[in-house]
């Protein structure tokens, strides 16, 4: 007889979770989330969409207005922060600075009351984990902003929280400094495996980090998804504009619908695509393409599909690759074409601004949605 395999709890669900201050403004809108143990998930989105606000409800420094929390099956939902054995990481980090570094992560043990010897060793073994060995008799104030953040992170782990909560950890931090850090926490998680829910509204660290990404947008998850499918298939326009660059063009529906779809431009150029939200022929709608997928021909060129004539505004030199921003004309917003130096030939030199061109948009990588 056949056995029926019965899907894994999650370790965290929120059900019909609602947040409102005033009694009128819902912050956080009929949230149905659940959080899988050992995933990394960040909640990314604009200030004010509800993202921060979900983060504290639970880690219970926020109460839901409507609705449950669940760990493990259980309700959590009025349960104190300090019983619900999370690990918490600010972006201000929350040291306490006339404590030493080691007393700093000692801190949630104290509070337990695990003993003295326990603590030493637990200590050392979380500060060795963020590459701090030696370092517990310093005072935070003489520590680097990404040594304190280091800290902050071992208070969160030493106590072995069954979920890490982080709000901003980085915001603090230079750009090379956050991104080395980006990776180190990564790897940490790699390691550990321990759930971490990471909030932020930095796109590319949530793509550089996470399992998944939730975004927010006006209190309601707009998509949640692995990084590559939010990148590559934006289930709506607000994602496909906040995450990741892209041009967007401007028209109306052209059609039967879903993948046999195009947008046709104000100039009269169709340009085959997906129909993502179902749009209706002849609807206004906008396409969104990715600058790395946008194929750059020069205007002498005969693309064996439909390409788009531009001309070049500027040129954006990256290292690695050239960023081009090209007019299209006919009241559409300019184009952002990336181009891999590794491209440019003899045959195809850099264009150079008041050049014509021709932008080829390949119909896989054209995403239509309801403007």
């Amino acid at each position: 007889m056949a056995t029926t395999m019965t899907p894994a709890e999650p370790l965290v669900r929120f059900s019909g979770v609602q947040k409102t201050y005033d009694g009128e403004q819902l912050v956080v809108r009929a949230l149905d989330l659940d959080i899988e143990r050992g995933e990394f998930l960040s909640l990314l989105g604009p200030s004010g969409s509800g993202k921060t606000t979900t983060l504290m409800m639970l880690a219970g420094f926020e109460s839901p207005t409507a609705g449950d929390i669940l760990l493990d099956g259980k309700q959590i939902t009025r349960t104190p922060p300090h019983k619900r054995n999370f690990g918490m990481v600010f972006q201000n980090y929350a040291l306490f600075p006339h404590l030493t570094v080691g007393e700093n992560v000692a801190y949630p043990l104290t509070v337990r009351k695990v003993p003295k010897a326990e603590q030493a060793t637990r200590v050392k073994k979380a500060l060795d984990m963020v590459r701090l060995a030696g370092m517990a008799d310093r005072l935070p104030t003489r520590l680097s902003g990404g040594q304190q953040q280091r800290v902050a992170l071992a208070r969160a782990l030493v106590f072995n929280p069954e979920l890490v909560l982080m709000d901003e950890p980085l915001g603090a931090l230079d750009k090379q400094l956050r991104e080395h850090m980006q990776i180190e926490l990564k790897e940490l998680h790699r390691q550990l495996g321990v759930t971490f829910v990471y909030v932020t509204h930095d796109q590319g660290e949530a793509l550089t980090m996470s399992d998944r990404v939730a975004v927010f947008n006006e209190g309601v998850i707009q998509q949640l998804a692995d990084v590559e499918t939010l990148y590559e298939a934006p289930s709506n326009r607000f994602v496909a504009g906040f995450v990741g660059d892209s041009t967007v063009l401007t028209g109306t529906l052209h059609g039967a619908g879903g993948d046999d779809a195009a947008i046709q431009l104000p100039g009269g150029h169709l340009l085959p695509g997906r129909n993502v939200n179902h749009s209706a022929r002849g609807a206004r709608v906008q396409a969104c393409v990715r600058p790395e997928r946008i194929v750059l021909h020069p205007h002498t060129a005969y693309p064996k599909v439909s390409a788009v004539p531009a001309t070049v505004a500027r040129t954006i030199y990256h290292g690695d690759h050239l960023r081009l921003i090209c007019d299209m004309g006919h009241g559409q917003e300019q184009a952002t074409v990336k181009r891999a130096l590794a491209q440019v030939s003899d045959a195809f030199p850099p264009p150079q601004p008041g050049d014509a061109v021709l932008l080829e948009f390949p119909p896989e990588a054209t995403r239509i949605y309801a403007a």
